[in-house]
């Protein structure tokens, strides 16, 4: 089974590196999606070996650096991809339960709500309530059964990837993910993992930092996405990283 790892960043200078180091304990195939980083990421990404990279001109999104992602791991004939996020938040050392859990499901997510760990930090007021609120909403018109419907730590079989046409460039991309998972009938399972918030105070960014803002974004790709008709994946986005791809 060939398993690719893609860790999209933006900005990501500090963590980089040590989540790289992390990460290559437990694959051999390791993408990197940089969005647009001002930060000098890029130049500590030019000095790491032996990692696959697409860099996008400019800052796209959190959806738009998955939906590349996305493509590469089609177009390289992935088994399974692999998402991560660089900020501390997932563990690499659990990438190995995610891929024992896809053998029966074609996406299997991260759940920082599925249970409780030790090293649990608390969830800022606002992330938990309207993950909660917006969970509870697809469950609800779904039937997904979710505990998380953030959670950026996921696995995805390349039969799943193909049938998704992921086009949210956004943070409501996983909203569009799930619209689209349970119209095609999709093996969905969660995993839990622990919940991590190493550094509360970090934003979204612009209007997404106000809450009230961010939810009604949140229901209009809901909604946005119940109005797909679900053609077939786009025409992969060109490769910015010449001779590193």
């Amino acid at each position: 089974m060939r398993v690719l790892t893609a860790i999209p960043v933006y900005n990501e200078a500090k963590h980089v590196r040590d989540v790289l180091a992390e990460v290559r304990r437990y694959c051999t195939n390791i993408l990197i999606v940089n969005d647009g980083s001002t930060d000098g990421t890029a130049e500590l990404l030019n000095s790491e070996s032996g990692i696959h990279r697409v860099d996008h001109p400019t800052n796209r999104g959190y959806g738009a650096a998955l939906i590349s992602a996305f493509h590469f791991a089609l177009e390289r004939n992935f088994d399974v991809l692999v998402t991560m996020d660089c900020d501390g938040q997932h563990q690499p050392e659990r990438i190995p339960v995610l891929l024992e859990a896809i053998h029966d499901s074609d996406i299997v997510s991260g759940s920082r709500y599925l249970r409780d760990f030790r090293q649990d930090t608390p969830a800022p007021t606002d992330r938990q309530f309207i993950n909660a609120t917006i969970t509870r909403e697809i469950n609800a018109r779904y039937g997904l059964n979710l505990t998380d419907a953030f959670c950026g730590f996921k696995a995805y079989r390349r039969e799943a990837l193909q049938k998704l046409s992921i086009t949210e460039s956004g943070w409501g991309m996983p909203l569009q993910l799930w619209v689209q998972a349970a119209r095609q009938g999709l093996r969905v399972k969660e995993i839990a993992i622990p919940r991590l918030y190493l550094d509360p105070s970090r934003a979204f960014g612009g209007v997404m930092n106000d809450p009230q803002q961010r939810l009604a974004y949140y229901r209009e790709v809901l909604s946005s996405a119940e109005r797909d008709t679900l053609p077939v994946l786009p025409v992969a986005m060109p490769c910015v990283c010449p001779g590193r791809c």
